[in-house]
């Protein structure tokens, strides 16, 4: 599981002694491990991600740095994020771009018992992101689908909905204040323990941008595994928490949907490996449709 070169990198890194590795399941685009280390003071946990995806690799060579980077920028502004131990930025001792960061207590969490207190807690995590000054930080927020050929998705029922949507996003940028994002802030990416958020992770995609992406992120996650009116709960939230500084503008909802064009959507792998019931495709269709056309109808 482990090469001598991967094992003797951790161990030079933290001072131990690997005792132990498990695979954390649910990662779609790299490896992660659970790495358990010994050393005077006891036994410890720390999270080993590689970066396996090669086409990912090959358009982002920074990719482990830029993770690095985000970690070390979180930290500076104690955000609740792992931290950062070392960076394999080349693959020269892992064989692919890795990082190795502490590992955060606590658990996913997408069925909760208090849902009210759930979305305070997301919401407010993501407030606390979205107040960090990103000046200088070096990679801005860039779309995912960059595409200008968009076209309205056949397995829809909402086409007008999509038309618009697609519209939208083809057509001018909003203004934002540029702060610190997470870029794939969602639930699956936070970490709970006691009723209260302990961590967000998988900070791979951080940068400078619009606090209204993250928003629309997690708003469509949300959207998928609960409807639209949990989505509209955690707006209300996060406008509440976040104060005058952050305007709404429906486009960076919009934008969060036609970033997963043109596939259908399907229900997301980590969700099942956090325990969440099954959603079918034709679910997730209905939702993703429902909430495309809750957001058109609040231009």
């Amino acid at each position: 599981m482990l090469t001598e070169s991967t094992r003797g990198w951790i161990e030079s890194a933290t001072g131990g002694r690997v005792t132990a590795v498990t695979r954390i399941r649910g990662a779609t685009s790299c490896l992660l491990h659970d790495i358990e280390i010994e050393d005077r003071q006891g036994k410890r946990h720390v999270v080993l991600r590689r970066f396996t995806d090669q086409q990912w690799v090959r358009r982002e060579p920074d990719i482990a740095r830029r993770e690095a980077r985000s970690l070390q920028h979180a930290g500076r502004a104690s955000l609740p994020a792992p931290t950062l131990i070392a960076v394999d930025g080349s693959g020269e001792r892992c064989g692919v771009p890795a990082t190795l960061v502490t590992r955060v207590a606590g658990r996913v969490v997408l069925s909760p018992s208090d849902q009210d207190q759930w979305l305070r807690g997301l919401a407010q995590a993501a407030a606390q992101i979205h107040r960090v000054d990103a000046a200088g930080f070096p990679w801005k927020y860039r779309r995912y689908n960059e595409s200008d050929n968009l076209t309205v998705p056949a397995w829809s029922q909402q086409q007008q909905a999509w038309k618009k949507a697609i519209d939208v996003v083809t057509g001018p940028t909003p203004a934002y204040r540029e702060c610190f994002v997470h870029r794939d802030y969602h639930p699956s990416n936070v970490l709970w323990e006691n009723g209260r958020v302990s961590g967000v992770v998988d900070w791979v995609n951080g940068c400078r941008g619009p606090a209204g992406i993250d928003v629309a992120w997690c708003r469509h996650n949300l959207a998928n595994l609960h409807g639209v009116q949990v989505a509209d709960d955690f707006l209300e939230g996060y406008i509440e928490v976040a104060g005058p500084e952050f305007r709404y503008d429906p486009y960076w909802d919009l934008m969060s949907v036609v970033e997963m064009l043109p596939g259908p959507p399907s229900m997301y792998e980590g969700w099942r490996v956090a325990g969440h019931p099954p959603i079918s495709n034709a679910v997730m269709r209905d939702r993703v449709d429902a909430y495309v056309a809750s957001v058109v109808a609040r231009l």
